[in-house]
């Protein structure tokens, strides 16, 4: 087996976000603050994985109108494209290219046992796309592509990063090379788990069919402070103590969103509003929210409101992206061995 503790390379993180439905403050919380914090520490690329969403059916128009949503979402959220790449996937042909390579590396029993699939496909996995089985896959050419070694997941999407470490360590041990770092996953953080306002034990979710289950990030000020004051909570006062909330998930939910938007801990936010009822503490909690959401709602609109100007950005950060991948997978080929690479 290659050594994989001798791999020399920058440290380079790799994220994506898919383009299916608006952005909320749990992607905002859990991603795209924490993504703005990385651009000053690494060489980071982030993409919208397009290619992704497109392993279930999509329209065409909604398709390119919630792409656009999710680059206005990165820039207006603070990532600067003058540090970091920030491209849509389909526009950078490597993906594709090293997917099916990677394809060839992968065992089957690797894939089957990917939970997400089944999750996703559920009682009708026989009429799921192919594209939907192997998405794990293209996710590692994804990360390998540009050989990332650090990456921003949640706890559902570690089980496809080892998939990414056991194709990474394959290709290595296949073709007696070190080439491909094994990424590393970066989850730690507050806010990394933002739960539903009407279900504090489901995470919040664009897929929830209540809007009032979340705040997006194209919600008014007014609509912000509206589900704020709506969101769930039991009938007694705030905590007085970290070990009271426990049991009580829809307390704990809005607590620890607190925290992370004032940049504080759950205790600190706990002893404030000790014993207050929700009368003080929602309408509080309200004001942080829209003091911090408004302004990135206004410049995503004005990102939105000149797409040329929003495609011209993702297109020259597409090419800067190209020159990185580009002769990463050229150098795939000649290691495969095939002629004229």
């Amino acid at each position: 087996m290659t050594d994989q503790t001798s791999y020399q390379g920058p440290d380079r993180v790799f994220s994506g976000v898919q383009p299916s439905g608006a952005l909320h403050l749990g992607n905002y919380l859990g991603a795209l603050k924490k993504f703005v914090d990385l651009q000053d520490e690494m060489e980071c690329i982030y993409t919208i994985v397009d290619l992704h969403a497109i392993t279930v059916w999509q329209d065409p128009k909604q398709l390119s109108k919630q792409t656009r949503e999710i680059a206005a979402a990165f820039l207006a959220s603070g990532v600067d494209p003058k540090k970091a790449i920030v491209y849509n996937q389909s526009a950078v042909r490597a993906h594709t290219e090293l997917a099916w390579y990677f394809n060839c590396v992968a065992r089957t029993g690797w894939v089957n046992r990917m939970t997400q699939f089944k999750d996703k496909a559920g009682k009708n996995a026989e009429k799921a796309s192919v594209g939907l089985y192997t998405y794990p896959v293209l996710q590692a050419a994804d990360i390998l592509a540009f050989k990332g070694t650090h990456v921003p997941v949640g706890e559902d999407q570690k089980q496809h990063l080892e998939l990414s470490r056991d194709i990474a360590a394959k290709f290595n041990h296949d073709f007696d090379v070190n080439f491909f770092p094994l990424p590393k996953p970066l989850i730690k953080g507050a806010g990394a788990r933002v739960m539903s306002l009407r279900d504090g034990t489901s995470k919040m979710s664009k897929s929830d069919p209540s809007d009032n289950s979340r705040i997006n990030l194209t919600d008014s000020a007014d609509m912000i402070s509206k589900k704020i004051r709506k969101a769930k909570t039991d009938g007694g006062l705030m905590p007085e103590t970290m070990e009271e909330m426990e049991d009580r998930p829809e307390v704990k939910n809005l607590v620890g969103i607190y925290a992370a938007l004032s940049e504080r801990k759950d205790a600190d936010i706990v002893k404030e509003y000790a014993g207050q009822g929700f009368g003080t503490f929602k309408p509080a909690l309200a004001d942080l929210a829209v003091e911090t959401l408004a302004p990135i709602t206004e410049l995503m609109n004005r990102y939105l409101a000149a797409p040329d100007e929003l495609d011209r950005i993702l297109s020259n950060a597409a090419d800067r992206a190209s020159e990185i991948a580009d002769p990463i997978v050229a150098d795939v080929r000649r290691i495969i061995g095939f002629t004229g690479a």
